[in-house]
């Protein structure tokens, strides 16, 4: 309760110093990349860039999927093991962000791109 209040009181000051707040609610790798356009355009994307998300409820393997595009390409997906709350944020009508945090030359996928996702207030 008491890091609840912490956070809503942080929050409260930030929003009454600027025009919007991003919280960081999640660090992630990008699951899935060695299946999608990550290879064709790893040239291009830099850390910074912005990604978006789009929710799947349908998507027959996971009803919490959500995947994730960078400049209208689909790159992968939140993994599986970290996408309920995501998920559960973009369901509720929550404004969520991301973006490109790391970049690696890894041969292991799940090393290659790590992302943000924030909560924007």
């Amino acid at each position: 309760m008491r890091l609840l209040l912490t956070i809503s009181l942080a929050c409260w000051l930030a929003v009454a110093q600027a025009d919007s707040v991003r919280l960081l609610i999640q660090n992630s790798p990008l699951a899935g990349s060695q299946y999608y356009a990550l290879g064709e355009f790893w040239g291009e994307i830099q850390v910074g860039d912005r990604l978006v998300l789009i929710r799947e409820p349908d998507n027959r393997h996971d009803r919490h999927a959500i995947r994730v595009e960078w400049r209208g390409h689909q790159l992968g997906y939140v993994p599986r093991a970290e996408n309920r709350a995501v998920a559960a944020a973009m369901d509720a009508g929550d404004k969520l962000s991301a973006r490109v945090s790391s970049l690696s030359d890894n041969k292991n996928p799940w090393r290659r791109v790590a992302f943000e996702v924030f909560l924007d207030l």
